[in-house]
């Protein structure tokens, strides 16, 4: 298990439209586009990792409840799914009815969307403006599998708030950590 940092994209970038199936509902495709002047929440997760797993429940639970408050919410898994069958779209689709998504489960195929976005670890949490800046990139919590602190989601929660009122994030933000995106063979982007 390669641990790595998110990559800490510039605050204020434009999010990247794209359009992916989401597992959950059969032949859905969701676009960012979709969520036009609704501020967004997107996390790169995956099913196997065990970052993610740590934290999963606490992260539905604030996920559910950032689009219950207006935000489009998308978790998008960009793994490998030939070495790594378990992050496949049938797995996928398990894992959020476990769990109680009330999001889309999307599956990104070719990488392009992690890529695109500069997604680097499991779990990677990106928030944005209304007009789809990029706000907050980061940690949920200091909270880690290796470690006695509580699964808080303060810091994701802190950035959803401020968004949400229209206000500007902390200056001060922490990178998140986790399982490395697992790339296919050769399609590893140059950030990683």
């Amino acid at each position: 298990m390669a641990t790595v940092a998110s990559t800490m994209p510039e605050l204020g970038l434009l999010a990247t439209d794209f359009s992916l199936p989401d597992v959950t509902k059969k032949n859905a495709l969701v676009s960012l586009s979709a969520a036009q002047d609704q501020p967004l929440l997107l996390m790169f997760i995956c099913n196997h990792c065990p970052y993610v797993l740590h934290l999963v429940e606490k992260m539905t639970s604030i996920a559910n409840e950032a689009q219950a408050n207006g935000f489009a919410v998308m978790a998008i898994s960009s793994n490998d799914t030939d070495a790594y069958p378990q992050d496949g779209p049938g797995p996928m689709r398990d894992f959020a009815k476990q769990y109680g998504f009330q999001f889309p489960y999307l599956f990104d195929e070719t990488q392009a969307v992690a890529k695109a976005y500069g997604a680097a670890c499991t779990p990677d949490f990106f928030v944005y403006s209304r007009a789809h800046r990029l706000q907050y990139r980061g940690q949920m919590d200091n909270s880690r599998p290796s470690n006695s602190h509580d699964v808080s989601g303060a810091d994701l929660t802190a950035a959803l708030a401020a968004v949400l009122a229209d206000k500007a994030t902390v200056d001060e933000q922490v990178a998140s950590i986790g399982c490395s995106i697992k790339w296919k063979p050769g399609n590893e982007p140059d950030y990683f």
